[in-house]
């Protein structure tokens, strides 16, 4: 028996796709900036702080680098409200993919720092910059430039995974899937379509993140081509 193509059963659905594909992006979008700053601070603390500050932090990482994505989200949101920390679905799902971007991004971000050498630091500070203003122009600029590549790739992949976060109710593209296929049975149409739009995001976001790099660090010669 031949399958029969109708993507115009899709049509009277087109809210809810465009409510899901809002969510999606929402959800990158803030994630990806605060997981970015978080990322930051734990790579900059991994790197300079006491050594029980490190373990701590150490630990986080290889939790939330070794553990599945979809174990951490029901964590959040099915786990903590045993201890009276109760948050909605779209909160879970912000918090759970911040911390599970800013504990691969870390370990990225931490190795670009410990490249630099103490060597330009100690010049910095002899030309009369600031320790902030020598960490962030000598230290991490440099060390963002190293590590883009590799940052693109995991912005994109938390981008994708996002998907999980249907499986706790957020009405994102997925779950927008998952609604449609269930009113009018048109499961290959549905998931087709939403699979294209995952894969024009994915383009369109690592197309961004190159146009932003050269932008931004435009003074190493062939470090994002």
């Amino acid at each position: 028996m031949g399958l029969t193509l109708d993507f115009l059963a899709l049509s009277p659905y087109a809210g809810e796709l465009a409510r899901g594909l809002v969510t999606t992006v929402v959800l990158t979008v803030v994630t990806t900036l605060s997981g970015l700053m978080l990322a930051i601070v734990v790579a900059y603390l991994k790197v300079h702080a006491a050594t029980w500050v490190r373990r701590i932090l150490g630990g986080y990482v290889e939790l939330t680098r070794n553990t599945p994505f979809i174990v951490q989200l029901f964590f959040i949101f099915f786990g903590l409200p045993a201890f009276g920390i109760k948050i909605d679905a779209i909160t879970a799902a912000f918090l759970a993919m911040t911390l599970n971007l800013a504990a691969y991004t870390a370990e990225i971000l931490r190795a670009g720092i410990e490249a630099t050498g103490r060597g330009q630091l100690e010049a910095a500070r002899t030309l009369g910059m600031s320790k902030l203003q020598s960490y962030r122009h000598v230290v991490l600029v440099p060390a963002f430039a190293r590590i883009y590549p590799a940052l693109t790739s995991q912005c994109i992949i938390v981008m994708l995974g996002s998907a999980v976060v249907s499986q706790i109710s957020v009405f994102d593209l997925t779950f927008a899937a998952n609604f449609i296929q269930s009113r009018n049975f048109r499961s290959f149409e549905a998931y087709l379509l939403v699979t294209l739009v995952y894969l024009l995001l994915a383009v369109g976001m690592r197309q961004l993140f190159l146009l932003v790099g050269r932008r931004l660090f435009a003074f190493r010669q062939g470090g994002l081509a």
